[in-house]
């Protein structure tokens, strides 16, 4: 692993944690927080998609998200949640990038993980903690629907902006390699 790729991962993920701290718990949901860190994973695992690379990031996220969370016992939930999710997704974009490697299946990829990191987020904080202040269903409608749209708003900004900036570095991205 090259220590500047590691860098870049960490810029992506301090991004993702900036974003998170900014975005206010909805009170509606029992103080459900949107995960804004989840676009940074998503954008790491697509310019960097490899096994080793996507276990860093998903950890590094998921222990973050976890420890900045508004939820009280969503450590464990948080963790577990990125770790399914990225390697889902590291899946799907392995097939994607054979058949169709564009702007527009990556927002849509970023809509779908995160309705899925929220689907799994939630499962398994009403599996580990038990009790919570809001159903499922409400939490979902307030927390994830609301993360999927802001999500995918945040890739369609950030994208292209870094997308620009590694054409134009000696990064070694997925990225710069399709040029």
């Amino acid at each position: 692993m090259k220590t500047k790729n590691l860098v870049l991962m960490a810029l992506l993920v301090g991004i993702g944690t900036a974003l998170y701290f900014v975005m206010p718990p909805i009170p509606i949901g029992g103080g459900i927080k949107p995960d804004m860190m989840l676009t940074m994973m998503f954008v790491g695992i697509i310019l960097f998609p490899t096994i080793r690379d996507t276990f860093i990031l998903t950890i590094v996220t998921g222990v973050l998200s976890g420890l900045f969370s508004s939820i009280p016992g969503s450590l464990i939930p948080n963790i577990i949640d990125k770790l399914v999710t990225g390697f889902i997704f590291l899946a799907v974009v392995y097939l994607i990038n054979k058949f169709a490697k564009n702007f527009a299946v990556y927002a849509i990829l970023i809509g779908l993980g995160t309705l899925l990191s929220g689907t799994v987020f939630l499962s398994m904080l009403l599996l580990i903690v038990g009790d919570m202040p809001a159903a499922f269903g409400i939490m979902f409608a307030t927390g994830v629907i609301p993360a999927t749209i802001a999500n995918i708003v945040a890739f369609c900004i950030i994208y292209p902006i870094l997308t620009n900036l590694l054409k134009r570095s000696k990064f070694e991205t997925s990225v710069t390699h399709s040029l």
